[in-house]
């Protein structure tokens, strides 16, 4: 029996999937973004410990709000870490026919894979689009959703992709463009502006804050980027049809 490590959970979620959720929000990430909110969930070995069972246990008590159309959204940190226990969790859910949701930036790998047969729904977080950009924003390498991405359109597994708007480094329309094939085959695809509603906790962690300075998008900045996104998106539709 897996034992997760979990950071705490928000039992009326309204952002992260369809519907009123629960989210969980697992410890432990690979990334580390500049602008992350929740730079307390980085290290894989705090938060409290549950059993799969103790984990449905507690959720399941919030069911009478989710409705038809809500769920349970794994969150994190990156919860894909923890993906053999998340398995269990959504074993138990799944036989409770409760919806599924995982909130992740992309890692596959085959106990991923495993668990993708019992996901409903994956969020991807596409952080940015250009290697080199994506890997002063995150640490890491654009590898990783990019495989994730593939992987869910063969598979035919419905996913949404996400993309946070950080003025000066990814809200230019070229780049937003370069997200729509990403975005082609979703069932939905979100730009959420960048805040810094966490920075205190970077304080609080002594971690230095290299965005300083950067104040959120403004509406009408948003408003031109999503207008420019579903017009590309929908001329990636018209080319796929004509082939």
């Amino acid at each position: 029996m897996e034992k997760g490590y979990i950071h705490s959970i928000e039992s009326l979620g309204t952002v992260d999937g369809p519907g009123v959720r629960t989210v969980v929000f697992m410890q432990g990430c690979v990334l580390r973004c500049r602008y992350c909110h929740n730079p307390d969930t980085w290290e894989c070995s705090g938060g409290k410990v549950y059993t799969a069972q103790e984990l449905f246990d507690r959720v399941i008590k919030f069911r009478p709000y989710f409705g038809k159309s809500g769920g349970v959204t794994v969150s994190g940190g990156e919860p894909l870490l923890q993906a053999k226990f998340i398995y269990e969790f959504f074993e138990l859910l799944k036989e409770s026919k409760i919806h599924t949701a995982i909130d992740t930036s992309g890692i596959l790998n085959e106990h991923v894979k495993r668990l993708l047969t019992k996901t409903d729904l994956v969020l991807l977080d596409i952080k940015h689009t250009e290697p080199e950009e994506y890997k002063k924003l995150t640490g890491s390498e654009i590898n990783a959703p990019i495989k994730m991405h593939s992987y869910l359109v063969k598979n035919n597994i419905a996913f949404w992709i996400r993309q946070v708007i950080i003025p000066g480094i990814n809200d230019t329309t070229d780049q937003i463009k370069s997200l729509a094939k990403y975005c082609l085959h979703a069932q939905k695809y979100e730009l959420i502006s960048y805040h810094t509603l966490g920075l205190n906790k970077w304080k609080k962690l002594n971690i230095p804050y290299t965005l300083n300075g950067i104040e959120p998008p403004s509406k009408e900045l948003m408003k031109n980027l999503r207008a420019a996104l579903d017009e590309e998106v929908n001329i990636l539709k018209h080319q796929e049809k004509s082939h």
